[in-house]
């Protein structure tokens, strides 16, 4: 999106709740600390020491190493393996996220635009996808296709496009008949150029609010498949492949599943309170209440 559209959004949402603050600052605290897991993280999350299996939070070794989040049955250090987990999540919500809302926005302007037997194509397929159960379809591709990181990427993306789509056409079609874009139709401007130069950015709030919150629903839907084995594959970490492996040792170390489990739902939550704060902030009936 141009910086027009995000100076004209930043201008729509106005002062921002503390409440919201919050959100944003433990989800910018929590970014920030995933992407420089490589400077924060105090061992390489890979690392096997099985003297150290399963060491509580705060244990010192006699080498003098300390595992402030303790280690898992592998003896690998918990906040290592936390901070990248993250940073495999939050890179897989924004690629996929990223993917979708480009297929879909440019499938659904492109349905509005022509109409016709394009329309109808795109359309009927977009009904046939929403039927599907998303999870599910992603993984039955996944489990076809195989895992890893690209094609969890591409399986999340090509599986929530339709979203984007249903979205861009209806704007699209609003957008459409207004008389400036007669009027760019009859100074002879291509469809491209209508539909990037002037629908678009009349039509990006919405998208982006669908974005905001289809981003917590991907950090989830790839925990869930790599909790399954389906997604991001040992060694590499990833929060729902360590919660996974912690869940067979509840009654003994606890701290498995609670700091990955913690760090999930404080990531997703505060993606959502953003994404619900700014649908409220962008949209005209709610700001007329």
């Amino acid at each position: 999106m141009s910086a027009a559209v995000l100076r004209r959004a930043a201008a729509a949402v106005g002062p921002v709740p503390l409440g919201v603050a919050f959100a944003l600052a433990l989800l910018a605290t929590l970014v920030l600390a995933a992407f420089g897991a490589d400077w924060l993280a105090p061992f390489d999350p890979t690392r096997q020491t099985l003297l150290q299996r399963l060491r509580p939070p705060g244990h010192a070794s006699a080498s003098g190493a300390v595992y402030r989040l303790g280690t898992d049955e592998l003896g690998r250090d918990l906040l290592s393996r936390v901070l990248h987990g993250a940073r495999v999540s939050i890179l897989v919500a924004l690629l996929s996220v990223s993917l979708s809302i480009v297929v879909g926005t440019l499938l659904g302007m492109v349905a509005a635009w022509r109409r016709g037997w394009v329309e109808i194509i795109i359309m009927r397929l977009v009904d046939t996808m929403l039927s599907i159960p998303a999870i599910l379809l992603a993984v039955l591709t996944v489990a076809v296709l195989g895992p890893g990181f690209l094609k969890v990427v591409m399986v999340l993306g090509f599986t929530r496009w339709p979203r984007y789509t249903r979205i861009a056409y209806g704007q699209t079609l609003q957008v459409a008949s207004l008389p400036y874009i007669r009027a760019a139709e009859l100074a002879g401007a291509s469809s491209a150029r209508i539909l990037l130069r002037h629908i678009l950015p009349n039509i990006a709030g919405p998208l982006l609010v669908v974005a905001t919150a289809e981003f917590g629903l991907m950090i989830l839907f790839e925990a869930s498949l790599s909790f399954l084995g389906l997604g991001i594959q040992p060694p590499t970490p990833s929060l729902g492949s360590i919660l996974s492996s912690g869940r067979q040792y509840l009654d003994r170390a606890w701290w498995l599943t609670l700091v990955p489990g913690a760090t999930l739902f404080a990531l997703v939550l505060s993606v959502n309170v953003f994404g619900d704060w700014l649908r409220d902030r962008l949209d005209p009936r709610s700001r007329s209440r």
